[in-house]
């Protein structure tokens, strides 16, 4: 079992930046790839960056340039620095871990954090 607990969410002008904060507890040896989804309204959830344990990234599209995803071992924690925020940004964003083989492979989700981008 992995527990995430995140925080960082809020309201922003258009332009501004956050930083989303997700801490692990449990079995955080087997966790693999760290990353952060969101959903808005209406649309179905997206992966929005990952960092697997080795330090590579990926990002969507919509947020490259923009966005960096970091992660702590020590402190078993990822973070999404968020610049450049605008309104397509505005959505629940959810933590989201996947254990390696040590783990079943299983996938863990935060409670979620809204991130309002107002223009």
């Amino acid at each position: 079992q992995v527990q995430l607990v995140e925080s960082g969410g809020g309201l922003v002008q258009a332009g501004g930046s956050l930083r989303l904060s997700c801490a692990a507890s449990g079995n955080v040896f087997t966790i693999l790839t760290m990353g952060w989804y969101r959903q808005a309204p209406g649309k179905q959830r997206e992966s929005v960056a990952a960092i697997t344990i080795g330090g590579s990234t990926n990002y969507a599209g919509s947020v490259k340039d923009r966005f960096t995803i970091s992660r702590d071992n020590a402190k078993n924690t990822v973070y999404l620095q968020m610049n450049s925020l605008n309104s397509e940004d505005t959505a629940v964003y959810y933590c989201h871990v996947n254990l390696g083989p040590m783990g079943g492979f299983r996938d863990y989700w935060g409670q979620g954090t809204q991130v309002t981008v107002s223009s």
